[in-house]
């Protein structure tokens, strides 16, 4: 169980709480993970990466998005109320190291796991360029944050209402080609935007990371409902993950895997009938 010390509206359906767990604050490493449930005995259970932890606080912070019953669910959840399942650290850490030039490239949501590899980064003695991007300006998420982390950063978006109008992977692409080129690139967002970063680096050898998020059952590797395809060989993300290097994993398999359970997905959310009522619910936990 843990306590909710605070929580606060990023923007469109993105949500950041900060939870009491003290011993997860302790032991938490940069690219880990907790899985949380809304129902004790019923709810699924969501993985969501430590966006940052306090120690002297004793608490973690998790951000998420609300796209279905769950993330719903938990999005009506109010300060001072407890979250009654919360399990972690789970997952492999970040490797971490003085690479020399790591560019950090975040789209949507995946800016928030990247905060605190982009931190570790730093803190490791590397020169951090950070790349954040969204579709518009009010999906950006921890821009002040991100800023504040890096010697070089660059904000895009794709309908050009702020900063660059482009995709991350345009200047990606410029950085790669500079002299000297980056040691290492992590890049974290949708599958697709994780897919052509791997892409725009693999001519240039630049070694890329990448941060799976699929659907997880148990976290222990157990259930194989997380099973990636890396470099021809089966991985679980949970135990084996959720960083693999992007150039050896197969995507394709990946999003065909995850779009299976997208009828149920969409049945559940139905079923839950939250849509106009969500919002309604939603204004009486502020």
């Amino acid at each position: 169980m843990a306590k909710i010390l605070h929580k606060e509206k990023l923007a469109e359906n993105v949500f950041l709480m900060r939870l009491e767990a003290p011993l997860i604050a302790e032991e938490r490493q940069a690219g880990q993970f907790i899985m949380l449930q809304t129902d004790e005995d019923l709810g699924e259970r969501i993985p969501l990466t430590i966006a940052d932890a306090d120690i002297e606080e004793g608490s973690i912070t998790i951000i998420f998005q609300v796209v279905g019953k769950s993330t719903k669910e938990l999005a009506l959840f109010k300060e001072g109320d407890d979250i009654p399942v919360l399990v972690g650290p789970l997952g492999k850490p970040t490797h971490l190291d003085n690479f020399g030039t790591v560019v950090c490239v975040g789209g949507g949501i995946g800016v928030a796991p990247l905060h605190p590899i982009a931190q570790a980064m730093k803190k490791a003695g590397n020169k951090v360029i950070t790349i954040i991007g969204a579709r518009t300006k009010d999906l950006l998420i921890l821009e002040d944050e991100m800023r504040e982390i890096a010697d070089e950063f660059i904000v895009c978006t794709d309908d050009g209402s702020y900063g660059r109008k482009a995709l991350v992977t345009e200047p990606l692409k410029e950085l790669c080609e500079r002299d000297p080129k980056p040691n290492l690139a992590v890049a974290i967002g949708p599958p697709v935007m994780m897919k052509f970063c791997a892409k725009t680096t693999e001519p240039y050898e630049v070694e890329t990371l990448v941060s799976l998020n699929t659907v997880m059952v148990d976290g222990t590797g157990m259930c194989g409902g997380c099973r990636v395809s890396i470099d021809g060989e089966p991985k679980f993300v949970c135990v084996d993950g959720p960083e693999f290097d992007g150039h050896k994993v197969d995507f394709e398999n990946m999003v065909s895997r995850m779009s299976s359970y997208h009828e149920f997905e969409k049945q559940k959310d139905h079923e839950c009938n939250l849509d106009k009522e969500f919002e309604a619910k939603l204004e009486e936990t502020k």
